[in-house]
């Protein structure tokens, strides 16, 4: 008899693959979850390999060369539903940082020859190259969100993933905010929620590892931090850590153009600036 239950494919692309662990380190709960699906590629897990297409893929991992740009094709034409988990496949990861710089200088010293090496100059989610149903966040992502995130896919229904930010969290759990009470650096009111609030419960401010909340205002943050006497080039390092390539944060530490006067005495942008929605030469940014 055939086996008629929902396929799962777990696809890598430029990652650590601590997303996948996360899965993998489910342990019981895994097994509840592998009574209802049929996982048919996994290479973290399995050697087995089921023939597309697949009811549900799980996308780890950021787009970094021409062949991953290509095959992130192949895996949503050949996926009913895509859901993309962690930092490096919801915003670009980590290595989103080569975004601020000259990958070619890093290339040349890195690598003894870099001319045997296929790159592209940024690291970018899934999302900027197909059509994603839904995105979890996280660096690593939280394997409880992971199993509601599954669940509700199986079940066609919207998963139950707080966007708020992490300083709900805080209160909630009744901790002392490390910004106000101690002073430090903390990214938790433009973060969103997830890790239970990990970081300031140690008494550290938050690091941004979920990326931004549904409504972040991260440029009035950086702007808060200037003011406290952080050094620009601390700004920078605080909002370029896991999800560096996250546009809320990019825009925290990109500088937004003069604002000049109009004839009728409002603010308006510099009309020499580009417009958004497309790049300085008119093409897509």
């Amino acid at each position: 008899m055939a086996d008629s239950r929902p396929t799962l494919a777990v696809w890598k692309f430029a990652s650590c693959d601590g997303c996948q662990l996360t899965l993998l380190n489910c342990e019981a709960e895994l097994l509840s979850v592998a009574e209802q699906v049929t996982v048919a590629y996994f290479p973290e897990a399995t050697r087995a390999v089921v023939a597309g297409p697949y009811d549900l893929s799980l996308v780890e991992g950021s787009v970094t060369t021409p062949e991953d740009a290509e095959r992130i094709q192949e895996v949503r034409a050949a996926s009913r539903q895509l859901i993309t988990i962690g930092a490096c496949a919801t915003s670009g990861g980590i290595q989103s940082l080569r975004d601020f710089a000259d990958v070619t200088e890093f290339m040349s010293v890195v690598y003894a020859h870099p001319e045997y090496i296929r790159t592209l100059n940024r690291s970018t989610p899934i999302s900027a190259h197909v059509t994603v149903d839904f995105q979890l966040r996280g660096c690593p992502i939280d394997r409880h969100q992971l199993l509601e995130v599954i669940s509700a896919a199986l079940q066609g229904r919207k998963p139950r993933i707080p966007t708020y930010s992490v300083c709900t969290e805080c209160k909630r759990r009744g901790i002392p905010c490390v910004a106000v009470a101690d002073g430090m650096t903390c990214l938790g009111p433009v973060t969103q929620a997830g890790c239970g609030a990990l970081c300031p419960s140690y008494h550290r401010g938050c690091y941004g590892c979920f990326g931004p909340q549904d409504t972040p205002n991260a440029p009035a943050l950086a702007e808060r931090l200037r003011a406290a006497g952080m050094a620009e080039a601390d700004v920078i390092r605080t909002f370029r850590q896991f999800t560096a390539g996250a546009e809320p944060f990019r825009a925290a530490t990109t500088p937004t153009p003069p604002k000049v006067l109009s004839n009728r005495g409002a603010e308006r942008p510099d009309s020499t600036a580009p417009r958004s929605g497309g790049s300085a030469g008119g093409g897509p940014s």
